[in-house]
């Protein structure tokens, strides 16, 4: 995507930021409504608010523990094409990321979606990150 058309994406503002999350589906923990089983940390930004008028949502990649916070960077948005809210991908700092590792550890859910990746490029970027 041009990065002229960034700004436009839900959750962009957020691409390259240090944001604290509330973690309320933590890893291995089960959907409330369709069951399925959490293979990442799940929660949300607080005192946010996403494209279905509730807070926005983020998947954790790179922590295998359960959580009940975390702070991170922005990374990666995933882009729900049938939706009315994307999904932030938050990360330790150092963590590498690829679109194949996001598509793969968020397969669980966003199977059922037309998803597309939208993936920070931190190259040439000071290592300052903002906090939101």
């Amino acid at each position: 995507m041009p990065p002229e058309n960034q700004e436009h994406i839900e959750g962009s503002k957020f691409l390259g930021k240090i944001v604290f999350i509330k973690i309320d589906r933590p890893i291995h923990s089960k959907h409330p409504k369709f069951g399925f089983v959490y293979e990442l940390n799940y929660g949300y930004i607080p005192n946010t608010k996403a494209g279905d008028g509730k807070e926005q949502d983020v998947y954790v990649i790179g922590v295998d523990e359960k959580l009940e916070s975390f702070e991170g960077i922005v990374k990666a948005i995933i882009i729900r094409k049938d939706d009315d809210e994307n999904k932030l991908i938050v990360t330790p700092r150092a963590f590498n990321l690829t679109k194949e590792t996001i598509i793969n550890q968020t397969h669980f859910q966003e199977q059922y979606f037309d998803i597309e990746v939208l993936l920070w490029d931190d190259k040439n970027r000071k290592d300052e990150f903002n906090r939101i």
